[in-house]
């Protein structure tokens, strides 16, 4: 991970943290919210309770909610078109009605459901789901909504937007093959500088953060574990060990092993690999691809199979992931 977006990106998983603990549940489709929001804009299926003053029974723990078409049905006043108005605005516009029949009125709007401004958030966050816009936010303040990022967070974000409600406005946004979405790839970094790619996230559209390319190395290394390859990085098995600490004095290293999976397939093949003379410099270093598994067998041992090559796949896969400082 490129240092200087370190900071930024862990006050993203700081953001997430905290929000994590303040928030609301992980995402449903109908968000409780028991709030009083004056500046959130009503739409359908959004569900309302009202605090009328000279009403109160008539109105204690009844619920009200907004239609697909954006009406919603207030005892002794009828229809009222909701969608589209701030709760603020409603409030004013059923003070207005309910004038006709009360003397001054006053009248509370709250949101018990906040169900009309979805977006999905999807991929390596910590809360993927759907959840509930309520007011303008930013992708920053979305991905720390879902709970910030995981540690094996890629390095970008895809953003796909109906365009019905406009193409993202994001330079190298492009038409998806359907020509229904505008679809957009923005790098974390950027959205983390606070740069024009920090965009205002609309209902109905779709951030998905994609896991980052991983390689690992087990077995007798000091600090065993799996390293995201950046993008446009590349790592190589000298460079791995490095990140790895250096390999134990008890380390077979000449007989180490990169296992590499199959083109469609979930098996993987070995690739001999003698460290000592790539230590040495003796034989050229090898790059590594996405989800290698560098294993430096034990010398103590009678074989260097590590058990069976599941067991090595399903410790390297299970081993702490560690960012590129």
């Amino acid at each position: 991970m490129n240092p200087s977006y370190i900071v930024p990106v862990l006050l993203l998983f700081a953001a997430g943290t905290a929000l994590s603990q303040t928030a609301a549940p992980p995402a449903v489709n109908g968000q409780d919210a028991q709030d009083h929001s004056p500046s959130y804009v009503l739409g359908p299926n959004d569900q309302l309770s009202l605090v009328v003053d000279q009403l109160q029974e008539e109105f204690t723990e009844k619920t009200f909610r907004i239609d697909q078409q954006g009406n919603v049905s207030i005892p002794l006043i009828g229809r009222v078109h909701a969608g589209g108005l701030t709760t603020s605005e409603l409030e004013d516009d059923l003070k207005n009605r309910f004038g006709v029949i009360l003397k001054t009125p006053d009248v509370v709007v709250n949101v018990t459901e906040f169900s009309s401004q979805p977006v999905s958030i999807l991929g390596a966050v910590g809360q993927p789901g759907i959840r509930q816009l309520q007011g303008k936010k930013t992708l920053f303040e979305v991905l720390s909504l879902a709970g910030g990022l995981r540690p094996d967070a890629g390095t970008i974000v895809k953003i796909t937007r109906d365009l019905r409600s406009g193409p993202l406005p994001v330079p190298n946004a492009f038409t998806g093959s359907t020509g229904e979405y505008s679809v957009a790839i923005v790098h974390i970094k950027d959205v983390m500088q606070a740069s024009a790619e920090n965009i205002v996230i609309l209902p109905g559209d779709t951030v998905f953060v994609p896991k980052a390319d991983v390689v690992y190395i087990v077995g007798s290394i000091a600090k065993p574990g799996g390293f995201p390859i950046g993008e446009n990085e590349i790592l190589s098995a000298l460079q791995l060990v490095s990140l790895g600490e250096g390999i134990t004095r008890t380390a077979a290293s000449e007989k180490a092993k990169i296992l590499r999976l199959d083109p469609g397939s979930a098996t993987r093949s070995e690739i001999p690999i003698n460290l000592n003379r790539l230590l040495a410099g003796k034989d050229p270093d090898v790059m590594l691809r996405s989800d290698d598994i560098l294993f430096v067998p034990n010398s103590g041992a009678k074989s260097v199979e590590y058990r069976t090559l599941e067991a090595i796949v399903n410790a390297a896969t299970g081993v702490a992931m560690y960012g590129r400082l």
